[in-house]
């Protein structure tokens, strides 16, 4: 066959997303501060925008007080080889996905009336008023209480401590012993964990409190660089553990919360101005509506245009005055459609979500995002778009849009109930055992699947150090320290 050059004419389909259209979809993720800055640059560069009259309905109340929402406390040196650590063991993890240890220490709804907000409100104890409280039960004298006292404070968020103990000695004018011993005697207080000067004795002290410190466990948490690097194999030698029983050591190991001071208030909150309000309206209906004094409302100056097109003398000048005005229009359409979609998908959500807000936490139902996006017919990314950043405003209280969305598990009535439901009765029935018959997680178990929830004990285990609630050994302790 010979070779040469020759002009083929193909017809081809393709999606060409112009500038426009990419910037319409960046808007649907930004949140009302992103928002507020994207249009401030706006009127900035554009002398055709400027700020319109909010519209607000007679008698419409005004919009609720910015909610707080705690920012994450960073952990201590070490965190990372954890994080790593988290995918080495569990190789199916979705991306993003940090599996226990991630979600250790976060707080879910509470069931009844109102939800849980541990760990939304500045109202509950920092994490120092909680372990002072019980500093003075647990000291054997006053000498040791100071010294418990002044090691509380110089705890971190995440519940570590960073400061040398001869420093402390020598500041506190007392022996290097008694402070080991003010230390020992913080490391006893809820919750476990507390005091530990790296993640290494933090872990172990967990493991000790759950009876697990073994010589395999000891070599295995000694050696979490090793696990971080995914060096399984040298892992299993060091520990001298078949399969078996390292697959159980890993399991026991992420159950542990690395940064247990998380659980408590204390950090810096961020302002929560909701994107949508929703309002009971008679008895079987709801009020949603967009939070418009979240946003300034942009309107096109006509008048300024016409004045602008008059003096406008030469093509260029006409060029960039209609470039300016295509994109002050353009900005108002993308605007619109972007309420409009978060209106779109927020009503879906009370509809699903109904019993939620009627009866509490308690009525969740699962809910994914590709129901909702069949549902508006829309995308599933574009609803996961919509629902980034936004929050909600019912009469239970503000709550981020991706809340409503949650897994599910097998129930006696073959619909399911939701993570978030599931939860909420485990917490109920922690608030309610008996301080002399702490429930184990194999008998909430069994109680729960009475009750109709087909759960296992180690998912069961899961949810509860999910929502913040400490083992079996934590809460007798707890209970006991609170009976004192």
């Amino acid at each position: 066959m010979a070779l040469g050059p020759r002009l083929d004419l193909r017809q081809t389909q393709s999606l060409v997303m112009t500038p426009q259209l990419q910037q319409a979809i960046k808007l649907l993720a930004l949140s009302n501060l992103e928002i507020e800055s994207f249009v401030a640059e706006a009127l900035e560069s554009n002398p055709l925008l400027e700020i319109g009259e909010t519209r607000r309905e007679a008698g419409e109340p005004d919009a609720p007080e910015p909610a707080g929402e705690h920012d994450s406390a960073p952990g201590p040196d070490g965190e990372g080889a954890l994080d790593i650590a988290q995918h080495a063991l569990d190789p199916d993890a979705a991306p993003g996905d940090m599996g226990d240890w991630g979600r250790a220490g976060t707080s879910g709804a509470g069931e009844g009336d109102l939800p849980d907000f541990e760990n939304r409100s500045s109202d509950g104890p920092t994490l120092a008023e909680h372990l002072l409280d019980q500093v003075g039960a647990q000291a054997h004298d006053g000498r040791e209480a100071l010294i418990a006292t002044r090691i509380v404070h110089e705890l971190d968020e995440a519940g570590y401590l960073h400061t040398e103990l001869r420093h402390l000695a020598e500041e506190l004018g007392t022996s290097l012993a008694e402070v080991e011993r003010g230390l020992m005697l913080v490391q006893s207080l809820d919750p476990t964990g507390i005091g530990a000067r790296s993640v290494a004795e933090c872990l172990a002290l967990q493991a000790k409190e759950a009876d697990r410190y073994d010589p395999c466990m000891a070599r295995l948490i000694d050696n979490l660089e090793l696990l971080a690097r995914g060096e399984i194999a040298r892992l299993k030698r060091l520990c001298d553990v078949d399969d078996e029983d390292f697959t159980d050591m890993l399991a026991e190991l992420r159950s542990y919360d690395p940064k247990p001071g998380c659980r408590y208030g204390g950090t810096a909150e961020a302002a929560v101005v909701p994107d949508v309000l929703v309002s009971p309206s008679g008895k079987d209906s709801w009020t949603i509506r967009i939070n418009e004094a979240s946003l300034p409302r942009l309107v096109v100056n006509r008048e300024y245009y016409v004045e602008l097109e008059a003096g406008a003398r030469d093509k260029a000048s006409r060029k960039w005055l209609n470039e300016q005005l295509g994109e002050a229009d353009w900005l108002i359409r993308a605007l619109d459609q972007r309420q409009k979609t978060i209106l779109k998908t927020a009503s879906e959500i009370v509809k699903r979500q109904e019993g939620f807000f009627r009866e509490g936490v308690s009525a969740m139902r699962p809910l994914t995002l590709r129901e909702v996006a069949e549902a508006i017919e829309m995308h599933e990314s574009t609803v996961s778009r919509v629902t980034s950043n936004k929050y909600l405003h019912c009469p239970r209280g503000t709550f981020e849009m991706k809340y409503f969305f949650s897994s599910g598990v097998a129930a006696a009535d073959g619909e399911g109930a939701s993570s978030e439901a599931i939860k909420a009765r485990i917490r109920a029935l922690c608030d309610v055992e008996d301080p002399k018959k702490v429930l184990s997680d194999q008998a909430l178990a069994d109680l729960l699947n009475k009750e109709g929830f087909d759960l296992a004990r180690r998912t069961v285990a899961k949810y509860r150090e999910a929502i913040g609630i400490g083992s079996s050994a934590e809460r007798r302790r707890q209970k006991k320290l609170k009976s004192l």
